[in-house]
C-alpha cells in the first residue's frame, strides 16, 4: 500500500504544480505565433512573457517552452506510474519469486547475503565465527569425552523390545532399591515434571513420543529411603516433557522412587483439557510458547542461518535430501544424508540432517538405540570445524533435550553448560541450564543461575517462577510468593503452567492469604485444574469426579467388606509395628504439616510389595494379596498412618485423579479428629471405611487427647480400563 500512497501523493503535487505551468503555456501559445512589437495590452504582455520577442521576430523553441513540455512529459510519467501500481499491471510477487532461485543462503529470499555468495567468497563475520569455533573446540567436547562415552554406552541393557513394546524414557532407570521398611513417602511436595521449553528452538513435534526405558547416567544417585542427595530441597525434581515417570505424589510432589514402566502401550498424561473422544493422559505442560503477537514477531524477525560457505555450494543436494525428510520419507532421507556425509564429511548441515533423520526414525520406531545414534550424530555436528553459530546452538540444544529424554541428565547438564559458555549473553540458555540443575536435584546451583538471570534481566518471568518455586521448596514460603505471582503475571513463555498456580495458591494458603482461591480459580479458567477443588495435575480426562464415594459407587464392595470384617486383625498388627524400638513407622517429611507428629508404615508402594514391611504385618498383607485393584495400583500406596494430638495437615491435593483413597478406622479417639475433602468434613469410625478422591483438596485435624491410627488403601479409579491400569506410569 505504501507505493500507492506515494504515487497518489506525488501525482497530486505534480498535477497542481504543473497545471499552472501548462495553463500559462496554453494561454501564451497564440502569442508565440503573432507579430507586433511591444503592446500594452494584457495579451501582448503575456506574449512577451511566454515566448514572444520584443522585436516581433518569430523565434524557435525557447527555454521556457522546453520546460513546459518537460513538465507535461513528467506528468504523464507520474500518472503512468500511478496506473501501474493502482491497477496491479505488474505482478511483483512473481518477479520476487523468480529472484528466489538465487537464494544461496537458505533463508527463503534473495537478499544482500545471497548476492555476496553469488559474487564470490566474502569474509563475513569470520572473526566472530573463528572466536566461537576456537572456544568451541577448546571446551565443548574435550570435557564430554569419557562422560559422554560412558553415558551413551551405559551398563548392559535388556534385550531390545519390539517396536510396539516400548517403555517410557525416564530420569533414572530401574533405580528401585530393595524395599526397606517404611522407605516410601506418601507425599513429596515441591517437585515436578519439566516440559519442553520454547527456548528449545528446534522442535520436531515430539510431544507424543515415548520410548523404552534406557539406562541412567552411571553417576546418577539412587533415590531411596535413605538417599537424599538426589532430592536436596524437599525432593524437588524435574523431568523431560515426554517422560511421565517422575510424577508428583501428594500435593503435586513426586515420589522418591522412580520406577520403569514395564508395560507397552503407555498412555500419555494430560492436564485438564476439553473433552476428547478417548481417555488419555498427558503430563502438565511447561511449553515456553506464547500467543503474544510481539513474541511471535520477535521469532519471525531472524531466521537461523544453517549453511556455512561450503554448504551453500551444495545447497541443491542438501535441499533434495531435506525435502525427503519433510515429506516423511525418513529412511530415504537418511540414506540421502548419509551419502552426503560420505561425500562431504566436513559439511555440518549434511551431518545435522542425518541427525534429524535419526531423531525422526527413533520416534517412528520407538527405538532408544536409534535415538542414541542421533545424540551421537548431534555431537559430531558440533565437533566439526566452521559450524555456523545458529546451527551450533540448535544442535547442542537438541542434543541436550534428547539426552534428558533418555534420562542422561548429567550429560545433558554438561551440554547446557557448554551452550552457556559459548553463548553467555543468551539468558534463555541460562534458564535452560537452571532447569538442567533442577533435573539432577541440584537446587543450589539452579538458584544461583536464576539469581544471575534476574540480576541481568529482573523482569524475566521464566526465571521468576522457577526462583519462586525453589524458594518454596526451601520452605521460604512468604519469600516465594512475589516471585511466583509476578512471574505468572508477566505472561512470559513458560509461566502459564499449572504447577506455578498450584504452588502460588498453596503458599498463599499457608500464610493465610485469602487470594489463594483467586489463583486456583484463574488456574481452573486457564485449563490447568479440573476445578477449584480438584487440582491434581496428572489426570485421565473424563473420569467421574466427586470428593466422597460410597463402596457401591466404587464397585469395590468385596474389598471394603474384607477390610471391615478383618479390621481388628489389621489393627493389632499395626499396633505391634508401632513399637518405636523397631523404628518401622517413619515421620512424614514432605512439609505437609503445619504442626504435630504424623508417621506412616508402608506395605505397598507404586504397585510393588515391600516384602520386609510385610514381615511385620503378614496377615494383613496376605489378606490384601487377593485384591489386585489395590495391590496393583501403581499410583498409590497401602500403609498405616498414625497421627498424634496437636497435628494439623495443610490443605493439599494428590497428584492424580486415577486413584481413590480408602481410610479404615483402627484406633479413633471419640472427639477431636476430622478430615475435610472439598467443602465437606467427616470423622472416622473404628472398623468402618471412608472413601474419598484425594485429587480434591483435603485437610486433617487431630486435636484429640490420644493418637489416631488408620489404614490407608489406594485403589484404581473404577472407570479406568484394564489397559490403562497396566500402562499408566507409576506415581
Amino acid at each position: 500500500m505504501a507505493p500507492r500512497k506515494n504515487a497518489k501523493g506525488g501525482g497530486g503535487n505534480s498535477s497542481s504544480g504543473s497545471s499552472s505551468s501548462s495553463s500559462g503555456s496554453g494561454s501564451g501559445s497564440p502569442g508565440a505565433g503573432t507579430s507586433g512589437g511591444s503592446s500594452s495590452s494584457p495579451g501582448a504582455r503575456r506574449d512577451t512573457k511566454h515566448g514572444g520577442h520584443k522585436n516581433g521576430r518569430k523565434g524557435g523553441l525557447s527555454g521556457s517552452s522546453f520546460f513546459t513540455w518537460f513538465m507535461v512529459i513528467a506528468l504523464l510519467g507520474v500518472w503512468t506510474s500511478v496506473a501501474v501500481v493502482w491497477f496491479d499491471l505488474v505482478d511483483y510477487e512473481e518477479v520476487l519469486g523468480k529472484l528466489g532461485v538465487y537464494d544461496a543462503d537458505g533463508d527463503g529470499d534473495f537478499d544482500v547475503d545471497d548476492a555476496k555468495v553469488l559474487l564470490g567468497p566474502q569474509n563475513i563475520d569470520d572473526e566472530v565465527q573463528e572466536q566461537i569455533q576456537s572456544l568451541h573446540h577448546e571446551a565443548v567436547y574435550t570435557e564430554h569425552g569419557d562422560d559422554v562415552q560412558q553415558e551413551e554406552e551405559g551398563p548392559a541393557r535388556k534385550p531390545p523390545l519390539e517396536d510396539d513394546d516400548f517403555l517410557i524414557g525416564s530420569d533414572t532407570h530401574d533405580r528401585f532399591e530393595p524395599l526397606d521398611t517404611g522407605a516410601f513417602h506418601e507425599e513429596i511436595e515441591d517437585s515436578y515434571h519439566v516440559e519442553e521449553t520454547a527456548s528449545q528452538v528446534y522442535n520436531q513435534d515430539m510431544e507424543e513420543m515415548m520410548y523404552e526405558q534406557d539406562n541412567p547416567d552411571p553417576m546418577e544417585p539412587v533415590a531411596g529411603g535413605e538417599e537424599r542427595t538426589y532430592h536436596d530441597a524437599d525432593d524437588i525434581t524435574y523431568q523431560d516433557y515426554d517422560e511421565p515417570v517422575y510424577e508428583p505424589s501428594e500435593n503435586e510432589g513426586m515420589e522418591s522412587s522412580d520406577n520403569a514402566v514395564e508395560d507397552s502401550n503407555v498412555i500419555l498424561e494430560e492436564a485438564h483439557v476439553p473433552p476428547a473422544e478417548e481417555q488419555q493422559e498427558v503430563p502438565p505442560e511447561t511449553n515456553r510458547k506464547t500467543d503474544d503477537p510481539e513474541q511471535k514477531e520477535k521469532v519471525k524477525k531472524k531466521k537461523p542461518k544453517l549453511l556455512n560457505k561450503f554448504d551453500k555450494t551444495i545447497k541443491a543436494e542438501l535441499d533434495a535430501a531435506e525435502k525427503l525428510r519433510k515429506r516423511g520419507k525418513i529412511e530415504e532421507a537418511l540414506s540421502a544424508f548419509q551419502e552426503l556425509v560420505r561425500k562431504y564429511p566436513q559439511s555440518p548441515r549434511a551431518r545435522y540432517g542425518k541427525a534429524q533423520c535419526e531423531d525422526d526414525l527413533a520416534e517412528k520406531r520407538r527405538s532408544n538405540e536409534v535415538l542414541r545414534g542421533a545424540i551421537e550424530t548431534y555431537q559430531e555436528v558440533a565437533s566439526l570445524p566452521d559450524v555456523p553459530t545458529d546451527l551450533l546452538k540448535l544442535t547442542l540444544k537438541r542434543r541436550s533435550d534428547r539426552q534428558q529424554f533418555l534420562g542422561h541428565m548429567r550429560g545433558s547438564l554438561i551440554t547446557l553448560q557448554k551452550l552457556v559458555q559459548l553463548f553467555p549473553d543468551d539468558t534463555s540458555l541460562k534458564n535452560d541450564l537452571g532447569v538442567g540443575y533442577l533435573l539432577i536435584g541440584d537446587n543450589n546451583n539452579a538458584k544461583k543461575v536464576y539469581e544471575e538471570v534476574l540480576n541481568v534481566t529482573p523482569n524475566d518471568g521464566f526465571a521468576k517462577v522457577h526462583y519462586g518455586f525453589i524458594l518454596k521448596a526451601q520452605n521460604k514460603i512468604a519469600e516465594s510468593i512475589p516471585y511466583l505471582k509476578e512471574g505468572i503475571e508477566s505472561g512470559d513463555p513458560g509461566t502459564d503452567d499449572g504447577r506455578f498456580y498450584f504452588h502460588l495458591g498453596d503458599a498463599m494458603q499457608r500464610v493465610g492469604d485469602k487470594e489463594a482461591y483467586k489463583w486456583y480459580e484463574l488456574g481452573h479458567k486457564r485449563g490447568h485444574f479440573a476445578s477449584v477443588w480438584q487440582r491434581s495435575l496428572y489426570n485421565v480426562h473424563g473420569l467421574k469426579a466427586q470428593p466422597w464415594w460410597t463402596p457401591k459407587e466404587t464397585g469395590y464392595t468385596e474389598l471394603v467388606k474384607s477390610l471391615e470384617r478383618n479390621w481388628k486383625l489389621i489393627r493389632d498388627e499395626g499396633l505391634a509395628v508401632m513399637d518405636k524400638a523397631k523404628g518401622l513407622f517413619l515421620p512424614e517429611d514432605e512439609n505437609l504439616r503445619e504442626k504435630g507428629d504424623w508417621s506412616q508404615f508402608t506395605l505397598w508402594q507404586q504397585g510393588r510389595k515391600n516384602e520386609n514391611a510385610c514381615k511385620g504385618a503378614p496377615k494383613t498383607c496376605s489378606l490384601l494379596d487377593k485384591f489386585p485393584e489395590t495391590t496393583g495400583c501403581r499410583r498409590g500406596q497401602i500403609k498405616y498412618s498414625v497421627m498424634h494430638p496437636g497435628t494439623h495437615v495443610w490443605p493439599h491435593t494428590g497428584p492424580t485423579n486415577c486413584r481413590l483413597r480408602m481410610h479404615l478406622g483402627l484406633v479413633i479417639p471419640k472427639e477431636g479428629c476430622k478430615i475435610r475433602c472439598a467443602n465437606e468434613s467427616k470423622t472416622w469410625e473404628e472398623g468402618k471405611v471412608l472413601i474419598f478422591d484425594d485429587s480434591f483438596e483435603h485437610e486433617v485435624w487431630q486435636d484429640a487427647a490420644s493418637f489416631r491410627l488408620i489404614f490407608i488403601v489406594d485403589v484404581w479409579h473404577p472407570e479406568l480400563t484394564p489397559q490403562q491400569r497396566q500402562s499408566l506410569p507409576a506415581i
